[in-house]
């Protein structure tokens, strides 16, 4: 049974800490149970239903099968039902939650291309019928039933802390960098709809979200002895290549005691070029290279993609001139297309085109993370990481600079579900750096001689103070590349006007918006009032106002204009990857506060 342990002995309230790693084409799940004066030793779940073979396996095809809309099987189980018309697989579904940023702008080159193109998003299609919610908490529900059955029967006594503990059980989901508020408040739907917790309060309270790149630095540096070569001011960048998304983070050393501490340089790289996008390259070879041939239908094109993924890729080093893909058997022959016995050969060049664009995006991520910076070690972890293709050629492109590539020496499939349940329990990263600017709409006051409010005169309208404002501005929270230190907090002051003095104030909101572009922006639309490109809905915070009501004041505008206004707080917290919120207001000098619902911008179109 695989194993880490916490050097610390744990002072805390007993709990039980899942973490749950779903990645695009594995998932694995890790716990630990903390107790007073007990090691935190984290434990990976190894067994699982329908995969009697792989006892030892730390990860799962994430696979879920459905029959009419109906679910059938999870996991290895599902993978027995591909091929078969009857049913319809569900995989990769993973893909349907990347946020439009990753789809367009970092979404994996051509199969034909030169690396360098921009093509279409391809993404499986779900299930007829089904939800992208239902498959999710489907596929939840079932690896939450296993690391039930797993802990009940290898933990001592586990049935009993089960039933003692499990409406407690703190849940730590790993996410890519490049995930947000959005696909955060999705998988806490899913989890509710799978009775992982019970309500949408349950959620927020026991739930919590890291980045699969902090998540796995975690996991390297309790593996590695960091001693030998971490010092403070070491600046070391953590690559996770996984299966749909390259993830890289730099890191420098604030302090090796009296804990090790770690901030981010600068904002994370998220970039999708995972290992399912080599698979999807070497279909698109093979179905071309066997147009003719008896084997090109998609049957068989989908057994040799499997045999391709399972041996092929993870072998290949770039030196081997004849790569054998054995996909039947010894009567499945045509010579013509090379295929002799159920074994078909691609040449050394023809498994590098498979290769070679998903390098190029992940190579020029890493290089745009590090450029300008001396940075004496990469650490690549994750399963497309355990390529040695990979390896050799993220190693000739950065040793050349200085940059040392290093890989843990144990498989790192599992490292961001084990490097999870430590990032829970250590808190090594102090500081992180905003990816995108965060703001909030706003109204601003007209000024006549301004040149761009001349532009926006159309936008303009009248405020019960009676000045004259426009819509459309934008007030910053947090800019893009801050660094962001952990609990963070900030106050944005926010001013409401009424002609005539509420009866209620039951029903408080504030869009919070994501801005991806760069530099400083002051408006959200342009003067025609069109929504800019490069801004995005992030979420909605709520709030219940009755208690402020004592606090709205009369005021007497310049222009004479009486008027009721209401002046109200909003302290963004930012802990780790979730956002919180608190609201704050006054009511005869007495600063007063009251909770704050943060409800994430649907991430489904």
């Amino acid at each position: 049974m695989a194993t880490q342990t916490d050097t610390r002995v744990y002072q805390g309230e007993e709990k039980i800490i899942v973490a749950i790693d779903l990645g695009t084409t594995h998932t694995a799940v890790s716990f630990v149970h903390a107790y007073p004066g007990s090691d935190l030793d984290v434990r990976m779940v190894t067994r699982w239903k329908g995969q009697p073979e792989a006892a030892g396996d730390s990860k799962i095809p994430t696979l879920v099968t459905y029959e009419q809309g109906g679910m059938i099987a999870c996991g290895a189980e599902a993978r027995e039902y591909i091929g078969d018309e009857a049913y319809e697989v569900s995989r990769w579904f993973k893909l349907h939650l990347h946020p439009d940023s990753m789809k367009i702008s970092d979404r994996p080159p051509a199969y034909d291309s030169d690396g360098n193109t921009s093509p279409s998003m391809e993404i499986p299609p779900l299930p007829s019928n089904v939800t992208l919610t239902k498959v999710y908490s489907d596929f939840m529900r079932y690896v939450f039933s296993g690391f039930r059955t797993f802990f009940q029967e290898t933990t001592p006594n586990g049935v009993a802390i089960w039933d003692r503990l499990s409406s407690s059980i703190v849940i730590v989901l790993t996410i890519p960098n490049g995930w947000d508020t959005r696909q955060q408040g999705f998988l806490k739907q899913a989890a509710r709809e799978a009775d992982i917790v019970q309500s949408e309060e349950d959620a927020d309270l026991r739930i919590d979200f890291v980045t699969e790149g902090e998540a796995s630095v975690h996991y390297v540096l309790g593996k590695v002895n960091h001693r030998t070569w971490l010092k403070k001011g070491t600046m070391f960048a953590v690559t996770d290549a996984g299966g749909s998304t390259v993830d890289s983070t730099l890191y420098v050393c604030k302090a090796l005691e009296p804990k090790l501490e770690l901030e981010e340089v600068c904002a994370s790289e998220c970039v999708q070029a995972g290992g399912v996008f080599v698979d999807r390259a070497a279909r698109a070879l093979l179905t071309e290279k066997l147009a003719n041939s008896r084997f090109g239908d998609s049957g068989s094109i989908s057994d040799m993609v499997e045999k391709f993924e399972q041996r092929t890729k993870r072998v290949f080093d770039g030196s081997q001139e004849s790569n054998v893909i054995e996909f039947g058997g010894r009567r499945d022959n045509d010579r013509e297309y090379g295929i002799v016995q159920g074994k078909i050969t691609l040449k050394e060049s023809e498994v590098c085109t498979a290769f070679d664009g998903v390098i190029i995006r992940s190579t020029e991520s890493c290089l745009k993370l590090l450029a300008g910076r001396k940075v004496k070690h990469l650490l690549l972890v994750g399963g497309f990481g355990e390529s040695p293709y990979l390896r050799l050629r993220l190693k000739k492109e950065f040793e050349l600079q200085g940059t040392e590539v290093v890989t843990v020496e144990e498989p790192s499939k599992k490292a961001a579900a084990e490097g999870a349940v430590m990032w829970y329990t250590k808190q090594t990263v102090s500081g992180r750096i905003a990816r995108f600017t965060i703001g909030a709409e706003i109204s601003v006051r007209f000024n006549p001689a301004n040149p761009e409010h001349l532009k926006r005169r159309d936008q303009a309208f009248i405020k019960p103070s009676g000045d004259t404002s426009l819509r459309y501005g934008f007030q910053t929270i947090v800019e893009k590349g801050q660094l962001i230190p952990h609990n963070f907090s900030k106050l944005s002051r926010f001013v409401y006007s009424y002609a005539e003095k509420p009866e209620s104030l039951d029903h408080f909101w504030q869009y919070l918006f994501a801005w991806e572009g760069e530099g400083e922006a002051e408006w959200m639309a342009d003067a025609d009032g069109k929504r800019l490109p490069n801004f995005r809905s992030l979420c909605c915070i709520e709030a219940d106002l009755t208690p402020a009501l004592a606090g709205l004041t009369r005021v007497t505008s310049e222009h004479g204009v009486e008027y009721w206004e209401g002046r109200w707080n909003v302290r963004c917290i930012y802990g780790g990857t979730k956002l919180q919120a608190r609201l704050e207001w006054k009511v005869k000098g007495k600063t007063h506060q009251g909770p704050i619902k943060v409800v994430p911008t649907s991430v489904l179109k």
